[in-house]
């Protein structure tokens, strides 16, 4: 084997996707010494993006005080490739900076904006933003807001919105915003369907794990149904709807209404900024993997979306896990070439948990004993 293309998710609870590439780069190269080992680790939009991005494409890290949740000063960083700006959005309004002190109704994506605004000033041209673990239900208005976003309430007054005053936008002016960005194309890396209000929208689903209590809950979906109107009336948009719409507090539905933005799977935003199918070049073998595989881990995650851009090119793919659950064989059809649980007994996962790093090690040596097989 020449060459092998590591490209793990995290197994969550256990080991980030640093740790897994860097165990499974170690021993594949005990079994081939002159084998290349590209590591690329993977996250999904959440905390630890941009440290991935780093270690994956020598990115480089760039440190800005901004607003935080609260509208605090807080120092965060997001990752510079040549002019594309990898943004996380946890860093500035990220549930770890709320911790004992949640409440969705005020927190802001100010922050968010203002990260944006920094790289856009920095002469970036594209804007990737990760969406996941916000303490937020602004549906981006604050990021939008330091971005030129004008939210005008009835007496004709400019006002940075939270989650608990979207009620009271009567107007939208982006005309400063939209200038700003006419030479930057914004992606958000979105892995959930949820649109931007109801049963199954950003304050009934998310909402209360960000400290909302029922008649939180209610309110700010009701203020996000009127902003939805507003944003109708006002820009000539329906983002209600929107599949992704409901992220990150209803984030994904202000990246296409304020920014001009698109919503694109987490792992494909990935794939493109990596290039992957260079990297596929010259491959024999790729590996990824995540803590558990079942039918619901491949709509749209890191697995189905490597093994189908894998497959064209006719690269195998094993995909290493902790757990196999249900509906795990539709991997195949997709492209994976097998799946294998590093779980060597048959014993809890609180108490395997402790053994993880040794077990994943110890299942990649016996792969590549049966690799070198057919060397």
């Amino acid at each position: 084997m020449k060459k092998c293309v590591i490209m793990p998710d995290s197994f969550k609870g256990t080991m980030s996707s640093l740790d897994v590439c860097q165990i499974i780069a170690e021993r594949v190269q005990a079994f081939y010494p002159a084998c290349e080992t590209v590591t690329i680790p993977v996250a999904d939009g959440g905390e630890g993006t941009i440290d991935c991005f780093v270690a994956a494409s020598a990115a480089e890290l760039v440190d800005v005080v901004v607003k935080g949740p609260y509208f605090e000063p807080l120092t965060a960083r997001y990752a510079r490739h040549g002019q594309t700006a990898i943004i996380e959005m946890a860093q500035t309004a990220g549930l770890p900076l709320v911790e004992g002190r949640r409440n969705p109704a005020l927190t802001t994506t100010f922050g968010t904006g203002e990260l944006i605004l920094h790289a856009i000033q920095a002469d970036c041209t594209e804007i990737v933003i990760g969406l996941g673990g916000s303490c937020t239900n602004d549906a981006g208005t604050g990021a939008a807001a330091a971005l030129g976003v004008r939210f005008l309430d009835q007496a004709g007054e400019a006002f940075i919105p939270t989650g608990g005053t979207l009620s009271q936008i009567h107007a939208i002016d982006v005309s400063a915003a939209r200038s700003l960005l006419a030479n930057c194309r914004v992606t958000a890396m979105c892995d959930i369907d949820n649109p931007m209000y109801g049963p199954e929208g950003a304050a009934h689903v998310f909402s209360p794990q960000k400290g909302a209590n029922p008649d939180q809950v209610a309110e700010l979906d009701r203020n996000l149904q009127h902003l939805a109107a507003v944003i109708e009336r006002d820009l000539g948009l329906d983002v209600s709807n929107l599949p992704g719409a409901g992220a990150a507090g209803a984030m994904g539905a202000g990246i296409v209404a304020f920014f001009g933005g698109e919503l694109k799977s987490g792992i494909q935003s990935v794939l493109d900024l990596v290039e992957f199918e260079k990297q596929l070049e010259g491959t024999d073998l790729v590996i990824t993997g995540e803590g558990k595989i079942d039918g619901q881990s491949l709509r749209g995650k890191v697995v189905a979306g490597i093994a189908e851009r894998a497959k064209k090119q006719a690269v195998p793919v094993l995909v290493i896990v902790g757990a196999i659950g249900a509906e795990a064989e539709k991997a195949y059809d997709l492209g994976v070439s097998a799946i294998f649980s590093i779980n060597r007994a048959a014993i809890p996962f609180e108490e395997s948990r402790h053994h993880s790093k040794e077990n994943l090690a110890l299942t990649i040596d016996s792969l590549m004993r049966y690799q070198r097989l057919f060397d």
